[in-house]
């Protein structure tokens, strides 16, 4: 079966700045499904002789709520941008990899060393949202929960809340950038978490959201004893 005959719910095409009209954000929102829209590709170097660059461009990640053919976005597009919209168009095998090439920032761009693009110029449609994409492997995961554990036991955390707290005031510090992936690892682990909360909350450690600071107390009167 020709790959265009086949479906899926995820694609990429290319759209060229003088082939859509100016209001293209708006029409694309028209179609009710997730995009991201690199920025304007007008630094790639051109294997053209005489030509310093390739005419601009943009990149786009397209999720169908449902699988559909090639054909079938295509005539979408089609309908809100105009019959010479899109230039090219493929199924995407993986959207985390097509995300970072929106910013040259995939592993194939960065070896051919390909300029890089601003990721804050990314144009997001629909609520597209990279982490419902990204899944993390056994590795990964593993790691992540190692991470988590010794944050629990380095701030003294007696339960999840105050883990969510910390990581929604420091978790970039950690390198924690997507909730989703924590929740996914502690309710997947949680007699090991709460081993450690268990743990602290037995060691009469509190915790306070306000400083993040961790103080020993008398679990009877609720008198603190000593500053961590």
């Amino acid at each position: 079966m020709a790959r265009k005959y086949i479906k899926s719910r995820n694609f990429s095409c290319i759209l060229y700045p003088e082939s859509i009209p100016k209001n293209w954000e708006e029409c694309l929102s028209k179609l009710g499904v997730s995009m991201a829209v690199s920025p304007l590709h007008d630094k790639d170097k051109s294997a053209v002789k005489g030509q310093t660059y390739k005419k601009g461009h943009y990149h786009v990640i397209y999720v169908a709520k449902n699988p559909v053919t090639t054909e079938s976005v295509r005539n979408k597009l089609k309908r809100v941008l105009g019959d010479k919209a899109v230039a090219h168009i493929e199924i995407v095998d993986n959207i985390e990899h097509m995300f970072k090439y929106l910013t040259h920032e995939s592993k194939d761009a960065i070896a051919k060393n390909k300029h890089k693009y601003n990721k804050k110029d990314i144009t997001y449609i629909n609520g597209f949202d990279i982490d419902r994409y990204v899944t993390l492997d056994e590795s990964q995961k593993r790691g992540l929960k190692n991470l988590l554990l010794n944050i629990i036991r380095k701030e003294h955390l007696v339960n999840v809340i105050h883990l969510l707290d910390v990581l929604e005031v420091h978790g970039t510090e950690y390198g924690i950038h997507n909730m989703s992936d924590v929740n996914d690892v502690v309710t997947a682990n949680a007699g090991g978490f709460r081993l450690y909360f268990d743990a602290n909350y037995q060691m009469g450690y509190r915790y306070t959201v306000t400083t993040t600071a961790t103080k020993k107390f008398d679990k009877e009167t609720g008198e603190i004893l000593a500053d961590k």
